[in-house]
């Protein structure tokens, strides 16, 4: 799960894909055109050499036509969802998204590399996501208390 944004997953090209200070990583042109390095996880990797096949150029993700899949056609995640037997209520292209922030906030990553993970601008669109706000459990007191603990 890479947490890229529909337009940044459909413009992606087989060309993006490079080594980077032995990282594979695909470059993306984000929001406002900016550019950005992701690192791509073995198995994310894996899953774009199964999706590039042979292909050596061209888009990353095709339509059911061969040519490149617009943001339209990344709305049948419905069917996809149906068909892998999610039970999804109302699956969407932005829930992929969501899930990518939620998830590291809930693995209790720190709010500033989960920003820009995300590559959000305001750490408060970050903090929207963030569904245990709430939760006493994670509250930077106990945090602190464990570090004075530990004496370091």
């Amino acid at each position: 799960m890479l947490g890229l944004r529909i337009f940044e997953a459909t413009g992606a090209d087989i060309g993006d894909l490079r080594e980077e200070h032995g990282h594979r990583v695909l470059r993306v042109c984000g929001k406002g055109t900016k550019i950005v390095l992701i690192p791509l996880p073995p198995a994310v990797g894996r899953a774009i050499d199964q999706a590039a096949g042979t292909r050596t150029r061209g888009p990353i993700l095709l339509n059911s036509r061969g040519t490149r899949m617009d943001r339209h056609a990344a709305t049948r995640l419905r069917y996809l969802a149906a068909t892998a037997g999610a039970r999804i209520t109302r699956p969407h292209p932005h829930m992929l998204r969501h899930t990518f922030v939620t998830t590291m906030l809930d693995a209790g990553v720190d709010l500033r590399d989960v920003q820009i993970a995300a590559r959000h601008a305001d750490p408060r669109t970050t903090m929207r996501y963030d569904r245990a706000r709430q939760n006493l459990d994670r509250h930077p007191n106990y945090i602190l208390a464990a570090y004075m603990a530990s004496g370091t």
